[in-house]
């Protein structure tokens, strides 16, 4: 999410597994705006390229330079809320979608934390109040199956929207949702361009997975396709919904792959800042290199709105 801090912001990663490497805090003044990105970096290849430094990444907004102001290296701890659709039209896969979601939180990071989204023509958060986020598998299996309830319209912009609000209540700076769905909706109160700007405005990463009915004239995957686009995230399509959980482990790689970086916008251009942040579309590029001067692939967000998007957080039980 793009924040406007009130208060002094340190960042820091806490890694409560001896495996995972602590990154050293980065402190950051009142009232500055924080960006951040996710970077997926691959090679000729396309295979995954580790070990890179904070030297080897350059980062411009408006094709002016910017300062990194934090650098997380590959497999940094991450909050990852999963929104599954809990409509009428999730029922035939109900146990393959919560079979692979379990693996894939398996596959994932023993340091992360998670919580769980159902969706139909409500949204229902099945982990408690006083304890909103886990990684204990128990837990997770039953917050599945209360999730997923299989009947009812789909409000899925309204629960996009709750959980670009829900994951940014995570201990971590890296942020990911993991949306479950055909893309279609029916009950939202919030509109299409609405979630849109909000998703461009936020932190976080959005992967998707389409399980599209191809008698469902209601079925949406381009609405998929562009949030995983606006975020830098990954949009699926299967044919078999029973390859749900190869692509969940492939999700789990790239998360675990991907390096967060961080920057504070610096502005040049006197005029710019006197507009103001809000609603304020920013084209953002990020140029990785080897000490040998190849250019590596990258993946990222290419643009985001300033000043956080607009906050319409549904009704959640």
């Amino acid at each position: 999410m793009i924040r406007l801090l009130t208060s002094a912001l340190v960042l820091a990663v806490a890694a409560t597994q001896s495996s995972v490497a602590q990154e050293p805090a980065a402190h950051f003044s009142a009232e500055s705006e924080l960006v951040v990105l996710h970077v997926a970096v691959k090679d000729r290849k396309g295979a995954y390229v580790g070990g890179l430094e904070q030297e080897a990444f350059r980062v411009s907004e408006n094709k002016l330079p910017q300062a990194i102001s934090f650098f997380h290296t590959q497999d940094a701890p991450v909050t990852v809320g999963l929104l599954i659709d809990s409509s009428g039209s999730m029922r035939p896969h109900r146990d393959i979608v919560v079979a692979a979601s379990l693996a894939f939180t398996k596959a994932m990071n023993p340091a992360d934390e998670f919580f769980v989204l159902g969706f139909n023509e409500s949204i229902h958060a099945p982990l408690p109040p006083s304890a909103p986020f886990t990684h204990h598998e128990p837990t997770l299996r039953v917050a599945l199956f209360q999730a997923i309830k299989a009947i009812g319209q789909t409000a899925i912009y309204s629960a996009v929207n709750t959980g670009l609000d829900y994951v940014r209540k995570g201990g971590f700076e890296r942020q990911v949702l993991v949306v479950v769905s055909d893309g279609g909706d029916n009950a939202s109160t919030v509109t299409r361009s609405d979630v849109l700007a909000n998703a461009q405005a936020s932190n976080a990463v959005i992967y998707t997975i389409a399980l599209v009915d191809p008698m469902d004239t209601e079925a949406d995957p381009g609405f998929l396709s562009q949030l995983s686009d606006l975020t830098g995230g990954i949009s699926f399509r299967p044919k078999n919904p029973s390859s749900v959980e190869e692509i969940l482990q492939r999700v789990a790689r790239d998360i675990r792959s991907t390096y967060t970086l961080g920057y504070v916008p610096s502005r040049a251009d006197s005029k710019t800042a006197a507009r103001g942040k809000r609603d304020e579309l920013r084209r953002v590029s990020v140029d990785v290199r080897l000490p040998t001067g190849q250019r590596l692939a990258v993946r990222t967000r290419r643009a985001y709105f300033a000043g956080g998007g607009r906050e319409d957080v549904q009704n959640v039980r």
